[in-house]
Protein backbone atom coordinates (compact mmCIF):
# COMPACT_ATOMS: atom_id res chain seq x y z
CA UNK A 1 0.00 0.00 0.00
CA UNK A 2 1.55 3.23 -1.28
CA UNK A 3 0.73 6.40 1.22
CA UNK A 4 1.02 10.13 -0.77
CA UNK A 5 0.50 12.32 1.95
CA UNK A 6 -0.82 12.82 5.39
CA UNK A 7 -1.66 10.07 7.80
CA UNK A 8 0.01 6.83 7.32
CA UNK A 9 -2.17 3.31 7.87
CA UNK A 10 0.03 3.36 11.12
CA UNK A 11 -1.23 6.98 12.07
CA UNK A 12 2.00 8.81 11.89
CA UNK A 13 2.50 12.15 10.12
CA UNK A 14 4.38 12.23 6.82
CA UNK A 15 4.97 14.83 4.78
CA UNK A 16 3.16 15.04 1.23
CA UNK A 17 5.85 14.76 -1.61
CA UNK A 18 7.03 18.56 -3.27
CA UNK A 19 9.57 18.95 -5.66
CA UNK A 20 11.44 20.83 -2.95
CA UNK A 21 13.00 20.37 0.30
CA UNK A 22 11.52 22.25 3.18
CA UNK A 23 14.37 23.72 5.47
CA UNK A 24 13.49 21.34 8.09
CA UNK A 25 13.96 17.81 5.70
CA UNK A 26 17.46 19.66 4.71
CA UNK A 27 18.08 20.10 8.35
CA UNK A 28 17.51 16.44 8.62
CA UNK A 29 19.71 15.34 5.75
CA UNK A 30 22.24 17.43 6.85
CA UNK A 31 22.62 16.22 10.33
CA UNK A 32 22.45 12.98 9.65
CA UNK A 33 25.08 13.01 6.91
CA UNK A 34 27.48 14.86 8.52
CA UNK A 35 27.51 12.84 11.53
CA UNK A 36 27.78 9.78 9.52
CA UNK A 37 30.38 11.87 7.13
CA UNK A 38 32.52 12.29 10.14
CA UNK A 39 31.99 8.94 11.75
CA UNK A 40 33.30 6.89 8.45
CA UNK A 41 36.39 9.79 7.95
CA UNK A 42 38.08 8.24 11.50
CA UNK A 43 37.07 4.88 10.35
CA UNK A 44 38.48 4.63 7.60
CA UNK A 45 41.85 6.64 8.59
CA UNK A 46 43.41 3.18 9.17
CA UNK A 47 42.22 1.76 5.71
CA UNK A 48 44.13 4.62 3.79
CA UNK A 49 47.30 4.90 5.61
CA UNK A 50 47.30 1.15 6.01
CA UNK A 51 50.96 0.40 4.10
CA UNK A 52 52.37 2.53 6.75
CA UNK A 53 50.50 1.76 9.95
CA UNK A 54 51.69 -2.12 9.16
CA UNK A 55 55.46 -0.81 9.73
CA UNK A 56 54.73 1.31 12.75
CA UNK A 57 52.89 -1.74 14.78
CA UNK A 58 53.78 -4.98 13.22
CA UNK A 59 56.66 -6.50 12.32
CA UNK A 60 56.92 -10.18 9.81
CA UNK A 61 58.22 -10.86 6.32
CA UNK A 62 56.09 -7.93 4.10
CA UNK A 63 53.94 -10.18 2.84
CA UNK A 64 52.19 -11.09 6.00
CA UNK A 65 53.14 -7.53 7.83
CA UNK A 66 51.01 -6.79 5.26
CA UNK A 67 47.95 -9.08 5.46
CA UNK A 68 48.00 -8.95 9.20
CA UNK A 69 47.97 -4.66 9.10
CA UNK A 70 44.97 -5.19 6.61
CA UNK A 71 43.70 -7.90 9.21
CA UNK A 72 43.80 -4.95 12.07
CA UNK A 73 41.84 -2.75 9.70
CA UNK A 74 39.16 -5.50 9.03
CA UNK A 75 38.95 -6.05 13.04
CA UNK A 76 36.82 -3.24 12.60
CA UNK A 77 34.68 -4.49 10.27
CA UNK A 78 34.60 -8.04 12.08
CA UNK A 79 32.93 -6.24 15.41
CA UNK A 80 30.57 -4.34 13.28
CA UNK A 81 27.69 -6.71 13.37
CA UNK A 82 28.10 -6.81 17.26
CA UNK A 83 27.49 -3.29 17.30
CA UNK A 84 24.72 -3.46 15.09
CA UNK A 85 23.18 -5.65 17.79
CA UNK A 86 23.73 -3.54 21.21
CA UNK A 87 23.39 -0.44 19.64
CA UNK A 88 20.14 -1.72 17.25
CA UNK A 89 18.70 -3.11 20.13
CA UNK A 90 19.12 0.27 22.13
CA UNK A 91 18.07 2.68 19.32
CA UNK A 92 14.58 0.59 18.97
CA UNK A 93 14.16 0.71 23.05
CA UNK A 94 15.12 4.28 23.50
CA UNK A 95 15.13 6.11 20.27
CA UNK A 96 17.71 6.84 17.47
CA UNK A 97 19.12 10.32 18.55
CA UNK A 98 20.58 9.23 22.27
CA UNK A 99 22.13 6.04 20.12
CA UNK A 100 23.24 8.60 17.68
CA UNK A 101 25.14 10.24 20.46
CA UNK A 102 26.92 7.26 22.15
CA UNK A 103 28.24 6.11 18.83
CA UNK A 104 29.96 9.00 17.74
CA UNK A 105 31.91 9.38 20.56
CA UNK A 106 33.10 6.01 21.11
CA UNK A 107 33.93 6.60 17.59
CA UNK A 108 35.55 10.06 18.34
CA UNK A 109 37.73 8.80 20.90
CA UNK A 110 38.93 5.60 20.03
CA UNK A 111 39.95 7.54 16.63
CA UNK A 112 41.78 10.06 18.48
CA UNK A 113 43.58 7.60 21.00
CA UNK A 114 45.42 5.69 17.56
CA UNK A 115 47.15 8.78 17.22
CA UNK A 116 48.77 8.78 20.43
CA UNK A 117 49.27 5.46 20.18
CA UNK A 118 53.37 4.68 20.45
CA UNK A 119 54.87 2.07 17.97
CA UNK A 120 55.90 -1.93 18.46
CA UNK A 121 59.59 -0.41 19.01
CA UNK A 122 58.23 1.42 21.99
CA UNK A 123 55.80 -0.69 23.50
CA UNK A 124 56.53 -3.67 21.92
CA UNK A 125 53.43 -6.37 21.53
CA UNK A 126 51.24 -4.19 23.24
CA UNK A 127 51.30 -1.54 20.37
CA UNK A 128 49.59 -3.97 17.71
CA UNK A 129 46.69 -5.54 21.02
CA UNK A 130 45.81 -1.85 21.55
CA UNK A 131 45.54 -0.94 17.60
CA UNK A 132 43.40 -4.00 17.57
CA UNK A 133 41.38 -3.10 20.49
CA UNK A 134 40.73 0.69 19.03
CA UNK A 135 39.80 -0.85 15.75
CA UNK A 136 37.30 -2.88 17.52
CA UNK A 137 35.54 -0.12 19.31
CA UNK A 138 35.16 1.69 16.25
CA UNK A 139 33.84 -1.02 14.48
CA UNK A 140 30.80 -1.50 17.23
CA UNK A 141 30.83 2.29 17.34
CA UNK A 142 30.09 1.76 13.55
CA UNK A 143 27.84 -1.02 13.51
CA UNK A 144 25.73 1.12 15.82
CA UNK A 145 25.68 4.50 13.31
CA UNK A 146 24.32 3.36 9.95
CA UNK A 147 21.04 1.62 10.41
CA UNK A 148 20.45 4.64 12.67
CA UNK A 149 21.00 7.11 10.14
CA UNK A 150 19.14 5.51 7.34
CA UNK A 151 16.23 5.10 9.65
CA UNK A 152 16.06 8.42 10.90
CA UNK A 153 15.71 9.68 7.42
CA UNK A 154 14.00 7.40 6.15
CA UNK A 155 11.37 8.15 8.68
CA UNK A 156 11.11 11.86 7.98
CA UNK A 157 10.78 11.42 3.94
CA UNK A 158 7.72 12.04 2.09
CA UNK A 159 6.40 8.56 0.51
CA UNK A 160 8.02 8.56 -2.88
CA UNK A 161 11.63 10.11 -2.30
CA UNK A 162 12.84 7.61 0.37
CA UNK A 163 15.46 6.49 -2.20
CA UNK A 164 16.25 10.25 -2.44
CA UNK A 165 16.40 11.04 0.64
CA UNK A 166 18.80 7.90 2.22
CA UNK A 167 20.86 8.25 -0.80
CA UNK A 168 22.29 11.46 0.91
CA UNK A 169 23.04 8.88 3.63
CA UNK A 170 24.77 6.48 1.33
CA UNK A 171 27.21 9.26 -0.23
CA UNK A 172 28.76 9.66 3.22
CA UNK A 173 31.14 6.37 3.60
CA UNK A 174 32.34 8.05 0.09
CA UNK A 175 33.24 11.41 1.08
CA UNK A 176 34.39 10.23 4.92
CA UNK A 177 36.69 8.34 2.20
CA UNK A 178 37.43 11.13 0.30
CA UNK A 179 38.13 13.57 3.45
CA UNK A 180 40.45 11.24 5.13
CA UNK A 181 42.56 11.55 1.35
CA UNK A 182 42.16 14.79 0.68
CA UNK A 183 43.65 15.55 4.72
CA UNK A 184 46.02 12.41 4.92
CA UNK A 185 47.62 14.06 1.17
CA UNK A 186 47.83 17.52 2.47
CA UNK A 187 49.63 16.52 5.38
CA UNK A 188 51.79 14.24 3.46
CA UNK A 189 52.52 17.28 1.13
CA UNK A 190 52.67 19.61 4.15
CA UNK A 191 55.57 17.48 6.41
CA UNK A 192 57.30 15.40 3.00
CA UNK A 193 57.64 11.89 3.04
CA UNK A 194 60.00 11.22 5.66
CA UNK A 195 58.13 13.16 8.38
CA UNK A 196 54.98 11.66 7.37
CA UNK A 197 55.89 7.99 7.54
CA UNK A 198 58.31 8.92 10.74
CA UNK A 199 55.27 10.91 12.61
CA UNK A 200 53.52 12.80 9.89
CA UNK A 201 50.64 9.90 9.58
CA UNK A 202 49.27 10.82 13.13
CA UNK A 203 48.15 14.17 12.07
CA UNK A 204 45.01 13.34 10.55
CA UNK A 205 43.91 11.13 13.71
CA UNK A 206 44.57 13.60 16.18
CA UNK A 207 42.73 16.30 13.91
CA UNK A 208 39.36 13.98 14.74
CA UNK A 209 39.18 15.74 18.01
CA UNK A 210 37.86 18.78 15.91
CA UNK A 211 35.44 16.78 13.87
CA UNK A 212 34.24 14.66 16.72
CA UNK A 213 33.43 18.54 18.90
CA UNK A 214 31.24 19.35 15.65
CA UNK A 215 29.52 15.92 15.19
CA UNK A 216 28.20 16.29 18.77
CA UNK A 217 26.83 19.51 18.58
CA UNK A 218 25.44 18.25 15.31
CA UNK A 219 23.95 15.31 17.22
CA UNK A 220 22.41 17.22 20.19
CA UNK A 221 20.37 19.78 17.53
CA UNK A 222 18.67 16.81 16.28
CA UNK A 223 14.77 15.94 17.30
CA UNK A 224 13.87 11.98 17.81
CA UNK A 225 12.17 10.31 14.71
CA UNK A 226 8.36 11.37 14.43
CA UNK A 227 7.90 7.63 13.72
CA UNK A 228 9.52 6.46 17.04
CA UNK A 229 8.57 8.84 18.94
CA UNK A 230 4.62 8.56 18.34
CA UNK A 231 5.57 4.78 18.65
CA UNK A 232 6.75 5.36 22.14
CA UNK A 233 4.42 7.77 23.72
CA UNK A 234 1.82 5.11 22.66
CA UNK A 235 3.53 2.28 24.05
CA UNK A 236 4.33 0.37 21.11
CA UNK A 237 8.04 0.46 21.38
CA UNK A 238 9.34 -3.18 21.42
CA UNK A 239 10.79 -4.66 24.29
CA UNK A 240 12.62 -7.89 22.97
CA UNK A 241 14.22 -6.15 19.50
CA UNK A 242 16.92 -9.11 19.41
CA UNK A 243 14.09 -11.68 19.58
CA UNK A 244 11.10 -10.21 17.75
CA UNK A 245 14.06 -9.50 14.62
CA UNK A 246 15.88 -12.53 14.40
CA UNK A 247 13.65 -15.46 16.44
CA UNK A 248 10.77 -14.97 14.61
CA UNK A 249 10.68 -17.13 11.45
CA UNK A 250 8.79 -14.48 9.34
CA UNK A 251 11.36 -11.97 10.22
CA UNK A 252 14.66 -14.24 10.71
CA UNK A 253 13.58 -14.85 6.75
CA UNK A 254 13.56 -11.60 5.61
CA UNK A 255 16.65 -10.89 7.53
CA UNK A 256 18.65 -13.78 5.52
CA UNK A 257 17.77 -12.81 2.59
CA UNK A 258 18.53 -8.73 3.25
CA UNK A 259 21.95 -10.32 3.39
CA UNK A 260 22.54 -12.98 1.05
CA UNK A 261 20.45 -11.64 -1.46
CA UNK A 262 21.53 -7.46 -1.13
CA UNK A 263 24.35 -6.45 1.67
CA UNK A 264 27.25 -9.02 0.65
CA UNK A 265 27.14 -8.67 -3.38
CA UNK A 266 26.52 -4.80 -2.89
CA UNK A 267 29.60 -4.81 0.17
CA UNK A 268 32.03 -7.20 -2.45
CA UNK A 269 31.41 -4.30 -4.93
CA UNK A 270 31.74 -1.58 -2.73
CA UNK A 271 34.85 -2.28 -1.30
CA UNK A 272 36.37 -3.68 -4.66
CA UNK A 273 35.80 -0.69 -6.49
CA UNK A 274 36.79 1.79 -3.59
CA UNK A 275 39.38 -0.38 -0.94
CA UNK A 276 40.65 -3.15 -3.15
CA UNK A 277 41.27 -0.75 -5.81
CA UNK A 278 43.41 1.60 -3.97
CA UNK A 279 45.56 -1.42 -2.60
CA UNK A 280 45.69 -2.73 -5.89
CA UNK A 281 47.56 0.88 -7.28
CA UNK A 282 49.73 0.91 -4.56
CA UNK A 283 50.77 -2.41 -3.43
CA UNK A 284 50.60 -4.48 -6.64
CA UNK A 285 51.33 -1.50 -9.34
CA UNK A 286 53.97 0.12 -7.01
CA UNK A 287 52.06 2.97 -7.89
CA UNK A 288 52.88 5.68 -5.28
CA UNK A 289 50.70 6.86 -2.34
CA UNK A 290 50.12 10.21 -2.72
CA UNK A 291 49.67 9.55 -7.00
CA UNK A 292 47.15 6.85 -6.22
CA UNK A 293 45.41 9.24 -3.50
CA UNK A 294 44.88 11.99 -5.82
CA UNK A 295 43.60 9.47 -8.60
CA UNK A 296 41.19 8.03 -6.61
CA UNK A 297 40.14 11.00 -5.19
CA UNK A 298 39.52 12.63 -8.29
CA UNK A 299 37.15 9.31 -9.20
CA UNK A 300 35.32 9.87 -6.19
CA UNK A 301 34.62 13.17 -6.46
CA UNK A 302 32.94 12.63 -10.16
CA UNK A 303 31.07 9.29 -9.03
CA UNK A 304 30.31 10.33 -5.77
CA UNK A 305 26.71 12.57 -7.12
CA UNK A 306 25.68 9.53 -8.62
CA UNK A 307 24.51 7.83 -5.53
CA UNK A 308 21.68 10.51 -5.34
CA UNK A 309 20.58 9.65 -8.85
CA UNK A 310 20.45 5.84 -8.53
CA UNK A 311 18.48 6.73 -5.34
CA UNK A 312 16.17 9.18 -6.96
CA UNK A 313 15.87 6.62 -9.84
CA UNK A 314 14.93 3.72 -7.88
CA UNK A 315 12.09 6.03 -6.19
CA UNK A 316 10.66 5.83 -10.08
CA UNK A 317 11.39 2.78 -11.32
CA UNK A 318 12.52 0.35 -7.83
CA UNK A 319 15.70 -0.68 -5.97
CA UNK A 320 16.11 -4.32 -6.54
CA UNK A 321 16.75 -4.37 -10.10
CA UNK A 322 19.52 -1.37 -9.61
CA UNK A 323 21.12 -2.97 -6.79
CA UNK A 324 21.55 -6.43 -8.76
CA UNK A 325 22.14 -5.08 -12.24
CA UNK A 326 25.14 -3.27 -10.73
CA UNK A 327 26.36 -6.32 -8.89
CA UNK A 328 26.30 -8.52 -12.48
CA UNK A 329 27.83 -5.77 -14.29
CA UNK A 330 30.68 -5.24 -11.87
CA UNK A 331 31.66 -9.24 -11.55
CA UNK A 332 31.39 -9.26 -15.52
CA UNK A 333 33.99 -6.58 -15.75
CA UNK A 334 35.98 -6.75 -12.62
CA UNK A 335 38.74 -8.79 -14.66
CA UNK A 336 39.24 -6.75 -17.56
CA UNK A 337 39.10 -3.11 -15.63
CA UNK A 338 41.82 -4.21 -13.13
CA UNK A 339 44.10 -5.87 -16.26
CA UNK A 340 43.12 -2.02 -17.61
CA UNK A 341 44.88 -0.85 -14.73
CA UNK A 342 47.85 -2.64 -15.12
CA UNK A 343 48.02 -1.23 -18.54
CA UNK A 344 47.84 2.17 -17.98
CA UNK A 345 49.26 3.04 -14.73
CA UNK A 346 52.64 -0.06 -14.75
CA UNK A 347 53.01 -0.62 -18.69
CA UNK A 348 56.31 -1.87 -17.95
CA UNK A 349 54.95 -4.36 -15.03
CA UNK A 350 52.33 -5.62 -17.45
CA UNK A 351 55.11 -6.06 -20.29
CA UNK A 352 57.05 -8.06 -17.68
CA UNK A 353 54.32 -10.34 -16.74
CA UNK A 354 53.97 -11.19 -20.59
CA UNK A 355 56.93 -11.69 -22.01
CA UNK A 356 59.26 -12.81 -19.15
CA UNK A 357 57.38 -15.44 -17.00
CA UNK A 358 58.41 -16.96 -14.30
CA UNK A 359 57.96 -20.66 -12.89
CA UNK A 360 58.46 -21.82 -9.21
CA UNK A 361 59.64 -25.68 -8.88
CA UNK A 362 59.03 -27.04 -5.71
CA UNK A 363 57.85 -29.66 -4.02
CA UNK A 364 53.61 -28.97 -3.29
CA UNK A 365 54.05 -30.74 0.56
CA UNK A 366 56.62 -27.85 1.33
CA UNK A 367 54.32 -24.75 -0.05
CA UNK A 368 52.17 -22.76 2.94
CA UNK A 369 49.00 -20.78 2.67
CA UNK A 370 51.09 -17.62 4.25
CA UNK A 371 48.76 -16.34 6.39
CA UNK A 372 48.95 -16.46 10.43
CA UNK A 373 47.31 -14.28 12.64
CA UNK A 374 49.90 -13.06 14.59
CA UNK A 375 51.53 -11.03 12.03
CA UNK A 376 55.06 -11.86 13.21
CA UNK A 377 55.71 -15.75 11.76
CA UNK A 378 57.98 -16.33 9.00
CA UNK A 379 58.10 -18.89 6.54
CA UNK A 380 61.05 -21.44 6.43
CA UNK A 381 60.73 -23.45 3.64
CA UNK A 382 62.21 -23.15 -0.13
CA UNK A 383 59.14 -22.63 -1.67
CA UNK A 384 57.45 -20.14 1.03
CA UNK A 385 60.97 -18.20 0.74
CA UNK A 386 60.50 -17.94 -3.46
CA UNK A 387 56.85 -17.52 -3.45
CA UNK A 388 57.35 -14.64 -0.52
CA UNK A 389 59.59 -12.57 -2.00
CA UNK A 390 57.82 -12.80 -5.66
CA UNK A 391 54.49 -11.86 -4.32
CA UNK A 392 56.51 -9.11 -2.37
CA UNK A 393 57.61 -7.88 -5.92
CA UNK A 394 54.06 -8.01 -7.56
CA UNK A 395 55.30 -10.94 -9.99
CA UNK A 396 52.67 -13.38 -11.18
CA UNK A 397 54.51 -16.36 -11.10
CA UNK A 398 53.29 -20.39 -12.56
CA UNK A 399 53.77 -23.55 -9.79
CA UNK A 400 55.19 -26.90 -11.21
CA UNK A 401 55.32 -29.45 -9.37
CA UNK A 402 58.95 -30.61 -7.99
CA UNK A 403 59.77 -34.03 -6.43
CA UNK A 404 59.31 -34.57 -2.97
CA UNK A 405 62.45 -33.28 -0.63
CA UNK A 406 63.74 -31.16 -3.70
CA UNK A 407 65.10 -27.50 -3.20
CA UNK A 408 62.64 -24.97 -4.17
CA UNK A 409 63.81 -23.09 -7.66
CA UNK A 410 62.88 -19.64 -9.29
CA UNK A 411 62.67 -19.91 -13.41
CA UNK A 412 62.93 -16.31 -14.68
CA UNK A 413 63.83 -17.16 -18.53
CA UNK A 414 66.74 -19.03 -18.40
CA UNK A 415 68.15 -18.28 -15.43
CA UNK A 416 67.55 -20.42 -12.40
CA UNK A 417 67.24 -19.50 -8.90
CA UNK A 418 67.81 -21.79 -5.74
CA UNK A 419 65.83 -21.41 -2.57
CA UNK A 420 66.92 -22.21 0.59
CA UNK A 421 65.57 -23.64 3.75
CA UNK A 422 65.66 -21.31 6.76
CA UNK A 423 66.37 -22.35 10.06
CA UNK A 424 63.77 -20.67 12.97
CA UNK A 425 65.17 -18.90 16.09
CA UNK A 426 63.91 -20.82 19.49
CA UNK A 427 60.90 -18.94 19.76
CA UNK A 428 59.36 -19.67 16.40
CA UNK A 429 58.92 -16.06 15.54
CA UNK A 430 61.95 -15.22 12.85
CA UNK A 431 64.47 -16.36 11.16
CA UNK A 432 67.92 -17.24 12.76
CA UNK A 433 71.30 -14.94 11.78
CA UNK A 434 72.11 -17.45 9.20
CA UNK A 435 69.53 -17.74 7.47
CA UNK A 436 68.48 -13.77 7.87
CA UNK A 437 71.88 -13.40 5.76
CA UNK A 438 70.93 -16.10 2.95
CA UNK A 439 67.82 -14.39 2.85
CA UNK A 440 68.99 -10.58 2.15
CA UNK A 441 71.05 -12.23 -0.61
CA UNK A 442 68.85 -14.71 -2.14
CA UNK A 443 66.62 -11.16 -1.84
CA UNK A 444 69.08 -9.07 -3.59
CA UNK A 445 69.70 -12.36 -6.37
CA UNK A 446 66.13 -12.14 -7.00
CA UNK A 447 65.38 -8.54 -7.09
CA UNK A 448 68.06 -8.19 -9.72
CA UNK A 449 66.92 -11.28 -12.24
CA UNK A 450 63.42 -9.44 -12.46
CA UNK A 451 64.93 -6.11 -12.91
CA UNK A 452 66.73 -7.78 -15.82
CA UNK A 453 63.75 -9.29 -16.95
CA UNK A 454 61.94 -6.13 -17.30
CA UNK A 455 59.64 -6.26 -13.96
CA UNK A 456 59.76 -2.66 -12.57
CA UNK A 457 60.90 -2.00 -8.80
CA UNK A 458 57.88 0.78 -8.60
CA UNK A 459 55.55 2.22 -11.40
CA UNK A 460 56.96 5.18 -13.34
CA UNK A 461 54.63 8.37 -12.84
CA UNK A 462 55.61 9.43 -16.24
CA UNK A 463 54.18 6.41 -17.83
CA UNK A 464 51.39 6.99 -15.93
CA UNK A 465 48.43 7.35 -18.06
CA UNK A 466 46.30 8.89 -15.50
CA UNK A 467 43.20 9.83 -17.52
CA UNK A 468 42.28 5.97 -18.41
CA UNK A 469 43.14 5.18 -14.73
CA UNK A 470 40.61 7.69 -13.47
CA UNK A 471 38.30 6.74 -16.10
CA UNK A 472 39.15 3.60 -14.95
CA UNK A 473 38.30 4.07 -11.46
CA UNK A 474 35.35 6.11 -12.07
CA UNK A 475 33.63 3.31 -13.71
CA UNK A 476 34.34 0.88 -10.48
CA UNK A 477 33.35 3.60 -8.38
CA UNK A 478 29.77 4.01 -10.59
CA UNK A 479 29.14 0.67 -9.78
CA UNK A 480 29.48 1.60 -6.03
CA UNK A 481 26.75 3.52 -6.04
CA UNK A 482 24.61 1.60 -7.87
CA UNK A 483 24.53 -0.93 -5.63
CA UNK A 484 24.71 1.16 -2.45
CA UNK A 485 22.91 4.19 -3.62
CA UNK A 486 19.43 2.62 -3.27
CA UNK A 487 19.90 0.08 -0.50
CA UNK A 488 19.32 1.92 2.76
CA UNK A 489 15.67 2.56 1.49
CA UNK A 490 15.18 -0.98 0.38
CA UNK A 491 16.41 -2.24 3.79
CA UNK A 492 14.54 0.30 6.15
CA UNK A 493 11.45 -0.49 3.94
CA UNK A 494 11.64 -4.31 4.26
CA UNK A 495 11.35 -4.29 8.34
CA UNK A 496 8.47 -2.72 10.53
CA UNK A 497 9.52 0.56 12.47
CA UNK A 498 9.09 -0.78 16.03
CA UNK A 499 11.98 -3.32 15.22
CA UNK A 500 13.75 -1.58 11.81
CA UNK A 501 16.63 -0.58 13.59
CA UNK A 502 17.89 -3.67 14.70
CA UNK A 503 16.65 -5.86 12.13
CA UNK A 504 18.25 -3.68 8.98
CA UNK A 505 21.77 -3.54 10.77
CA UNK A 506 22.61 -6.77 11.47
CA UNK A 507 22.55 -8.14 8.09
CA UNK A 508 24.08 -4.54 6.74
CA UNK A 509 26.85 -5.02 9.11
CA UNK A 510 27.18 -8.76 8.60
CA UNK A 511 27.35 -8.06 4.55
CA UNK A 512 29.82 -4.82 4.73
CA UNK A 513 31.57 -5.96 7.50
CA UNK A 514 32.54 -9.50 6.77
CA UNK A 515 32.03 -9.93 3.19
CA UNK A 516 33.12 -6.50 2.30
CA UNK A 517 35.74 -5.50 5.23
CA UNK A 518 37.47 -8.90 5.08
CA UNK A 519 37.52 -8.65 0.87
CA UNK A 520 41.58 -6.71 0.71
CA UNK A 521 42.77 -9.46 3.06
CA UNK A 522 41.10 -12.48 1.78
CA UNK A 523 41.87 -11.02 -1.63
CA UNK A 524 45.78 -10.18 -0.97
CA UNK A 525 46.17 -13.70 0.58
CA UNK A 526 44.86 -15.44 -2.19
CA UNK A 527 47.13 -13.78 -4.25
CA UNK A 528 50.02 -14.99 -2.56
CA UNK A 529 48.73 -18.14 -2.90
CA UNK A 530 48.12 -18.82 -6.27
CA UNK A 531 50.93 -16.53 -7.85
CA UNK A 532 48.68 -14.32 -10.01
CA UNK A 533 47.72 -10.71 -9.16
CA UNK A 534 44.46 -11.07 -10.25
CA UNK A 535 43.39 -14.07 -8.54
CA UNK A 536 41.85 -12.16 -5.56
CA UNK A 537 39.14 -11.00 -7.93
CA UNK A 538 37.43 -13.79 -8.03
CA UNK A 539 36.22 -13.50 -4.27
CA UNK A 540 34.33 -10.16 -5.08
CA UNK A 541 33.21 -11.88 -8.28
CA UNK A 542 31.50 -15.11 -6.79
CA UNK A 543 29.87 -13.19 -4.02
CA UNK A 544 28.00 -10.96 -6.16
CA UNK A 545 26.93 -13.68 -8.62
CA UNK A 546 25.62 -15.22 -5.88
CA UNK A 547 23.81 -12.46 -4.61
CA UNK A 548 22.35 -11.68 -8.18
CA UNK A 549 20.88 -14.95 -8.33
CA UNK A 550 19.50 -15.35 -4.96
CA UNK A 551 17.97 -11.61 -4.95
CA UNK A 552 16.79 -12.15 -8.40
CA UNK A 553 14.63 -15.65 -7.18
CA UNK A 554 13.73 -14.57 -3.90
CA UNK A 555 14.09 -10.81 -2.77
CA UNK A 556 10.86 -8.21 -3.54
CA UNK A 557 10.75 -5.25 -4.88
CA UNK A 558 10.31 -2.69 -1.25
CA UNK A 559 9.58 0.72 -3.00
CA UNK A 560 5.61 0.89 -2.35
CA UNK A 561 5.83 -0.80 1.06
CA UNK A 562 4.20 1.15 3.54
CA UNK A 563 6.87 2.11 6.51
CA UNK A 564 4.82 3.08 8.83
CA UNK A 565 2.50 -0.37 9.33
CA UNK A 566 2.75 -2.39 12.33
CA UNK A 567 4.00 -5.96 11.45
Amino acid sequence: MAITSGTTAGGAKVAPASKDLTKEEKKVILASSLGTVFEWYDFYLYGTLAAIIAKQFFVGDPTTTFIFALLAFAAGFIVRPFGALVFGRLGDMIGRKYTFLITILLMGASTFIVGLLPNYETIGIAAPIILVTLRICQGLALGGEYGGAATYVAEHAPEGKRGFFTSWIQTTATVGLLLSIVVITLTRTALGESEFEAWGWRVPFLVSVLLLGISVWIRLSMEESPAFAKMKAEGKTSKAPLTESFLKAKNAKIVLLALIGLTMGQAVVWYTGQFYALFFLTQTLKVDLLTANILIGIALILATPFFIVFGILSDKIGRKWIILGGCLIAALTFFPIFKGLTHFANPALESALKNSPVTVVADPATCNFQFKLTGTEKFPSSCDVAKSMLTASSVSYTAVDAPAGSLAKIMIGDKELSSFEAVMTADGLNFDDASKAREAAFKKEVADAIKAAGYPAKADPDAINKPMVVALLFILVLYVTMVYGPIAAMLVEMFPTKIRYTSMSLPYHIGNGWFGGLLPTTAFALVAFKGDIYYGLWYPIIIALATVVIGALFVKETKDNDIYAAD
